[in-house]
């Protein structure tokens, strides 16, 4: 029996999948690392960390399977996790996490520049993108940016510890560097334009195809992470991209929405359409022929836990009571209404200072109408990115969703009556590692993606709608895009006074 060694750098932990080529779960470990908040609207890890917890749970992973030995491994991770690293490999500072949002200033300057590679993009960068985070370094950290031989993205880390192989996939490339395969190179006069002309000696310069061989594991990750030596390693990418690579094995036109810390949304096109309320469309990014599109939500379940953990004082071992007691208020009823832009908007709005906030409070709020409000308000989140795909032509009829949600039934059936349609639950199964199984077997055996997926295709439920509380919350949905248009000068105002309160911390 042939063994393959899925893994994924998450938000809060790494993932380790052991798969069969049947397409068998076998085990799964994880391990958990911390992320620090050095001021507003920044978030950093550090890479070692990522390893190490890589190490610990594939260790458990694969001595739980009792396996010693697989045919491939294959790593996906956050996008836009940005890791600036000396001439061997080692880390000289934090990573910038991928909800780091300090470069405001810097994804401004890429929407003033006419470069034909930023049509893929809807005419700019995000704040978080690796560009625009790299040009705050430059300008912020000139001495770091200097020193930096390697920047790149967490994935590209992981390869180069997995192979010693510094290899970029064409995933995060495509998406996040203005990278056309097309083209066959970085837009290095795109660089130049935004003043940091050196930045393509730095990224990687071998770009593979998602799926591709990159190397062999090195022996000495082989020895770290329990395994006998020989694997092939192939190119990963994006966490929430690669579950449209597990989904084609129920859907031949998924739309993905990976929900957890934040959320992203993820659908392919067969021919490109542009909007500014979206990002891409990417040529290939994915899939050699289509064009992937996708938006997110930057604060989706982090805006969740931040108000039961770190507001309302709510332990995890606690939440479902909270939860409970929030189901128990009716929908849209509670005189509360709250902006989910804790962390900016990624989209429709494209806009890193947008804030949060809370309407309508009273001295008889409760703290299970606070939580259900901001329940709902990270379903009206949903609901406005679905809204823009929709507007651009992106067939939505099979709308899967995955991730932490699952957990939280409230915040699921309010998804679904928000949107006033059904939605499918990918049931208990985690699809960055079963696309990577899938990459992982297709790689190995050389047989097509579909057939494999096919044979790794996850189960589903639907969940429909309360017909119920579908009007009280279109109704709801529409004071919240009011409410946020009304705000939007005060968030940016106060979004400045941070700012500000940074660079002098910073100096």
């Amino acid at each position: 029996m042939a063994f393959y060694l899925a893994i994924d750098i998450g938000t809060e932990g790494a993932r380790a999948g052991v798969f069969d080529e049947a397409g068998t779960r076998v085990s799964t470990a994880s391990a958990p690392y911390q992320t620090a908040y050095p001021h507003p609207g920044w978030a950093e890890q550090n890479p070692r960390d990522w390893w190490s917890a890589t190490v610990r749970a594939a260790r458990e992973a694969l001595e739980t399977a009792s396996v010693r030995s697989v045919r491939a491994v294959g790593v996906a991770t956050t996008s836009s996790s940005v890791v600036i690293l000396d001439d061997t490999g080692t880390p000289i500072r934090p990573a910038l996490l991928w909800m780091d949002s300090r470069a405001g200033a810097e994804s401004e300057r890429t929407a003033e520049i006419d470069h034909p590679s930023l049509r893929f993009a809807g005419g700019s960068d995000s704040s978080e993108w690796l560009v625009p985070k790299a040009m705050w370094l430059a300008r912020n950290e000139p001495e770091t940016y200097a020193a930096a031989t390697h920047i790149g993205e967490s994935v590209d880390y992981m390869t180069l510890r997995l192979t010693g192989r510094w290899v970029g996939s064409r995933l995060n490339a495509t998406c996040k560097w203005n990278y056309d395969h097309r083209e066959d190179a970085l837009p290095s006069d795109l660089y130049a334009q935004l003043g940091i002309p050196d930045l393509a000696e730095k990224l990687p310069r071998d770009i593979a195809a998602v799926g591709d061989v990159v190397g062999e594991l090195s022996r000495a990750a082989a020895a770290e992470l329990g395994l006998e030596p020989g694997a092939i390693v192939f190119a990963g990418g994006i966490d929430a991209h690669l579950a449209l690579v597990a989904l084609r094995g129920v859907s031949s036109n998924p739309v993905a929405i990976v929900a957890g810390t934040s959320n992203a949304f993820i659908a392919e096109l067969d021919e490109p359409v542009f909007s500014p309320t979206i990002w891409g469309p990417y040529p290939g990014a994915l899939t050699q022929d289509r064009w992937l599109i996708e938006g997110g939500q930057v604060s989706a379940g982090s805006a969740l836990s931040w108000l039961s953990e770190r507001i309302l004082g709510v332990p995890r071992d606690r939440l479902g009571q909270l939860v409970a007691s929030a189901t128990e208020v009716q929908a849209a009823e509670h005189g509360i209404l709250v902006l989910d832009h804790f962390m900016g908007n990624r989209t429709p709005h494209r806009d890193p200072s947008l804030r949060g906030a809370v309407l309508g409070l009273s001295l008889g709020a409760t703290p299970a109408q606070l939580y259900r409000a901001t329940v709902e308000a990270v379903s009206f989140g949903t609901r406005q990115v679905l809204e823009s795909f929709e507007a651009v032509g992106v067939d939505s009829d099979d709308v899967f969703l995955t991730g932490g949600i699952r957990h939280n039934p409230l915040w699921l059936q309010t998804t679904a009556d928000a949107l006033g349609r059904p939605v499918n639950l990918v049931s208990g199964e985690n699809l960055t590692t079963l696309a990577l199984g899938i990459l992982g077997v297709a790689a190995d055996t050389g047989e097509g993606r579909a057939e494999v997926a096919r044979r790794f295709a996850p189960d589903h439920i639907i969940v429909e709608p309360n017909p119920a509380a579908t009007q009280p919350l279109a109704d709801a949905y529409e004071r919240y895009e009011r409410s946020t248009q009304l705000l939007t000068g005060m968030s940016h105002e106060l979004a400045r006074s941070t700012q500000t309160t940074a660079r002098v911390g910073a100096a």
